[in-house]
C-alpha cells in the first residue's frame, strides 16, 4: 500500500478503495502523517457517501477531512491541497444547501459534468 497507490484510486474515484489503501497507511503511520492520511480518507468517504446517496455522511466526513486538511495546506507530499480543500469545502456549501432528496441528482451532476463544480481530486503541484 502506498500514498501513490491511494491518489491514483482518489483520481480515478475508487473512493471505497482508497478508503482501504489510506486506512493501511494511517494505521503504521505516526505525525504529521497519520493526520493528514486521515483527513485524506475522509475526504475519500465522504465522496464515497455522497456516490451512495448518504447526504448527512458527506457533509459530516468533508467537514472533519477538510478541518485536518487544511493544516497540511498549501501542499503536502507534492500534493496540491489547497485546491482539494478549496473544492471540497465549495461542495461542502452546496450540499449545505440542497433538499437531502436530491443528493442523487446532485452526485450525477458532478459525474456528468452538468454543473460548476467538480468532485474533489488529489493533484500534484506544478513547480
Amino acid at each position: 500500500m502506498s500514498l501513490q497507490e491511494a491518489v491514483k484510486q482518489f483520481n480515478e474515484r475508487e473512493f471505497y478503495a482508497c478508503h482501504d489503501t489510506l486506512e493501511a497507511l494511517w494505521m503504521e503511520a505516526s505525525e504529521p502523517d497519520k493526520t493528514f492520511y486521515q483527513g485524506v480518507l475522509q475526504v475519500a468517504v465522504g465522496c464515497y457517501h455522497l456516490s451512495h446517496n448518504n447526504w448527512r455522511g458527506a457533509l459530516v466526513l468533508w467537514g472533519e477531512g477538510i478541518r485536518k486538511l487544511v493544516d497540511y495546506e498549501p501542499s503536502y507530499y507534492d500534493l496540491d491541497i489547497t485546491t482539494l480543500t478549496d473544492c471540497t469545502y465549495q461542495l461542502l456549501e452546496h450540499l449545505q444547501q440542497i433538499d437531502p432528496t436530491q443528493t442523487q441528482h446532485f452526485y450525477h451532476q458532478l459525474l456528468t459534468n452538468d454543473f460548476s463544480l467538480s468532485l474533489p481530486s488529489l493533484g500534484r503541484v506544478i513547480n
